[in-house]
């Protein structure tokens, strides 16, 4: 699926293309897909090159962790889950730790150490793949989880809304958590439903009530705070947590007598070759999003969709908000892009803006997040991940239209 993808995203801006120039007399267009290819190959070898030391960084102290036996004790929390919705990981083998951290990172919003240590997982489930360049059951299930999963503390929303001059930066707080957590609900029961996973077991059951109960407390508590005093709070927690992380990580090896040092070393070289790897994946998937941005073709497809509603009759005050919906799922940048334009044409609180805040923050990069996952194991064959990905990121746009009228229209 991954290839008739990434041809169609070329295919369809050449079409368009052609009909900007035949049609709208635009001549410069090709001459911008053709710098978008070369601004976004150069985009790839950025990021690739930025992540080495995040990932050098990351790797090393997971390596002390694992090491010293202290991931396989944190996922011991986690593993009864794992084992019902991945079966064929063994209990006690080292994804369960990886996977564990990298979840609870994702929550926590700490993005920082949520990529290295889901980069580490899916190197310790290619362990147990059969055919090394598909996907297996559980490396589909880890990335829909990754592409659909729940951040507790958006900031870096929060954040843009007050530099627009918001008024009340933290008020998407509650709609982004009802939309992510309805892409992860939807991504999980997707992919459930292929691979044929009892989701209604009093395991999984018992760890889904943990785990609402543990958001209502959290966004109960977050929600009473003002609005500058919920940002504080949300930034000194997640910092707090990742410092306390490492010191854990480095406390525990030094009591369990392993060469820290050494034993980052090591960590950190995995983290280097894992950066330069990726390189030709992200250049590869970049281009594809970048010409098909170029060309035009999303713009034609927000007039064709605001055309559609208005002759049905239906409100069409989100439409200015879907540019950042459409980009979500293929550029990070390009989708944050999109929501500040919003913010700056139609006024920060106002309802378009606002929905797109809650859309940025309902799901993840998929695109982004394939190319970097599956390409640092070299996955060709995605098999079902992009279809399930994809349908956890229509959920998590519709439940996010659908609180921002609730909230905010």
């Amino acid at each position: 699926m991954l290839v008739h993808i990434w041809f169609g995203f070329f295919a369809v801006a050449f079409v368009t293309a052609l009909y900007q120039w035949l049609i709208n007399g635009h001549a410069e267009i090709f001459s911008l897909l053709i710098q978008s290819t070369f601004d976004m190959a150069a985009l790839g070898v950025e990021i690739a090159i930025g992540l080495i030391g995040v990932l050098c960084l990351w790797l090393g102290f997971f390596k002390i962790a694992e090491n010293s036996g202290l991931i396989s004790i944190l996922a011991r929390g986690l593993e009864p889950l794992f084992m019902k919705l991945m079966p064929e990981v063994p209990k006690g083998h080292p994804a369960h730790g990886s996977i564990t951290m990298n979840i609870a990172a994702n929550m926590l919003g700490l993005d920082n150490a949520a990529t290295p240590m889901g980069l580490k997982a899916m190197q310790d489930l290619q362990t147990l793949n059969p055919g090394k360049d598909t996907a297996s059951n559980a490396q589909i299930l880890f990335l829909v989880l990754n592409t659909s999963s729940v951040t507790l503390l958006p900031i870096t929303i929060f954040m843009y809304r007050a530099q627009q001059g918001s008024t009340e930066p933290t008020a998407i707080f509650i709609p982004i958590l009802l939309a992510t957590s309805a892409s992860t609900l939807v991504g999980l029961a997707a992919v459930a439903y292929v691979q044929k996973l009892r989701l209604f077991n009093k395991v999984v059951l018992s760890y889904f009530a943990g785990f609402t109960l543990l958001l209502a407390s959290l966004a109960t508590y977050l929600a009473s705070q003002p609005a500058e005093e919920m940002s504080a709070t949300s930034s000194l927690l997640g910092n707090l947590i990742l410092f306390s992380l490492i010191m854990l990580f480095l406390s525990y090896g030094w009591r369990k007598k392993v060469n820290v040092y050494d034993a980052f070393i090591e960590g950190a070289k995995q983290g280097f070759e894992v950066a330069i790897k990726l390189i030709p994946y992200l250049v590869g998937m970049l281009v594809a999003i970048g010409v098909l941005r170029s060309s035009g073709a999303l713009d034609g497809l927000l007039v064709g969709i605001e055309y559609l509603l208005t002759l049905m009759g239906f409100n069409t005050d989100f439409v200015q908000a879907l540019p950042t919906a459409f980009m979500k799922p293929l550029s990070g940048s390009g989708a944050r892009a999109m929501m500040l334009e919003t913010m700056n044409t139609h006024g920060v609180d106002s309802f378009p803006a606002t929905l797109a805040a809650i859309m940025q923050g309902s799901t993840e990069t998929t695109f982004y997040v394939l190319a970097v996952y599956f390409g640092s194991v070299g996955i060709k064959h995605v098999r079902h991940a992009i279809a399930c990905a994809l349908l956890a990121d229509v959920a998590g746009i519709t439940v996010a239209t659908m609180a921002g009228y609730w909230f905010f229209h």
